[in-house]
């Protein structure tokens, strides 16, 4: 696994460069995996959730059109990518709310949620905070609660190394992501029924985990 090269600086500055056309990205490469994350998700109305990175919203539209009952929280970095997101459910009569935010702060009491989803987020983050971000994901999990995550992952034929290599070149050709696996770093953190997939679109491999606190 390659090192991350980007500060939560360089975060903002490059995702507010590309939050115009990140859609037509996500889309393309991202899509079966975000849909993948969202059945396992199983969003119950009524529900306490919260999407750590939300980005425009693609999923965050959808997990609030599922918890029409519930209270639905999404947070994210990058004031950009939160303005998309938040034209996505400006219609909505859902409660939701759309903040800027860090994921090694969560703002929120312990024990609040009963589901976190969070997708391409610690494909940036340097593998050494990995633990720390998963520890204050579990505090703010309800017990049984359930966990979320979809991220680039290490491409397993040889067409899914070519991001990796894009990465090597330049990093923010590929907004700064690079293959990880956190099914290890779950388990360490105290988390538990943990399910892993692996899902390649045009190339591009993303791991889809579920487990629960």
């Amino acid at each position: 696994m390659h090192a991350a090269t980007l500060s939560k600086t360089d975060v903002v500055q490059v995702y507010s460069r590309i939050a115009f056309f990140y859609d037509a990205w996500g889309h393309l490469t991202e899509s079966r995996a975000r849909n993948r994350a969202l059945a396992l998700a199983n969003i119950q109305d009524g529900e306490s959730v919260l999407e750590v990175a939300v980005g425009t919203g693609l999923a965050f539209r959808e997990l609030v059109k599922a918890n029409p009952h519930g209270t639905t929280h999404g947070i994210d970095l990058t004031e950009a990518m939160l303005d998309k997101a938040r034209h996505k459910v400006r219609q909505s009569s859902a409660r939701y709310e759309l903040s800027v935010g860090d994921a090694y702060d969560l703002r929120y009491d312990a024990a609040r949620f009963d589901v976190l989803v969070n997708n391409y987020m610690f494909d940036l983050l340097p593998a050494n905070d990995f633990e720390k971000v998963l520890t204050e994901f579990k505090r703010v999990l309800k017990p049984n609660g359930r966990l979320i995550l979809v991220n680039m992952t290490t491409g397993e034929r040889l067409h899914q190394r070519l991001y990796e290599a894009i990465y090597q070149v330049n990093p923010r050709w590929i907004g700064g992501c690079r293959g990880v696996r956190l099914s290890d770093t779950l388990q360490q953190v105290g988390f538990r029924d943990i399910s892993r997939e692996m899902i390649s679109q045009l190339g591009f491999p993303s791991e889809v985990l579920r487990a629960a606190v």
